[in-house]
């Protein structure tokens, strides 16, 4: 096991990539200095190329931190992989908050939140917003006209939005 930065001109037969989510791979602070992302960008690039056979990639869809669980969103990196070289080996079924298997997306089961059972969303649920992309539903109050959920957006951050106005859509 070594760090990325210990890896260059290295090679090694199989490589494993963990922590493959927005916030630990490009790192949050990357994205506040000045080619942050870009040097994060080329350390991908020597992650990725010290496999000779096989390189796996991997994300957690939660962590505990500080006692609390977040709900990641995947690396913007697995978007710039072509996905023709890409397979996914999930081999335990995931199913989305309907309860109906979703072939290969990595969606978690979630209960009903106790806190709204009218409530058509989920913490842990992908979601999509015209303005600030896709995200995914960390937390929510309220009832009715006043229910609103927290959004971690992949490029805009953390957001409070009203349910009645946010016009959200599930991640299909």
């Amino acid at each position: 096991m070594m760090t990325v930065h210990s890896a260059k001109g290295l090679e090694f037969h199989a490589v494993f990539i963990s922590g493959m989510e927005e916030g630990l791979f490009p790192h949050e602070n990357s994205l506040t200095e000045a080619d942050g992302l870009e040097e994060e960008r080329r350390l991908m690039y020597v992650a990725l190329t010290r496999a000779r056979r096989r390189l796996y990639l991997s994300l957690a869809q939660s962590r505990m931190l500080h006692g609390q669980t977040r709900y990641n969103i995947a690396s913007r990196f697995f978007t710039e992989i072509p996905e023709t070289l890409l397979k996914r080996i999930n081999t335990r079924p995931r199913y989305n908050d309907m309860g109906t298997r979703n072939g290969g997306l990595l969606m978690q089961a979630i209960a009903p939140a106790p806190y709204a059972p009218d409530m058509p969303w989920r913490i842990g649920q992908s979601v999509v917003h015209a303005k600030f992309g896709t995200g995914v539903i960390v937390s929510a109050e309220g009832r009715g006209a006043e229910a609103r959920v927290q959004v971690n957006f992949r490029d805009a951050g953390l957001k409070w939005l009203m349910l009645e106005y946010a016009r959200l859509a599930p991640v299909a």
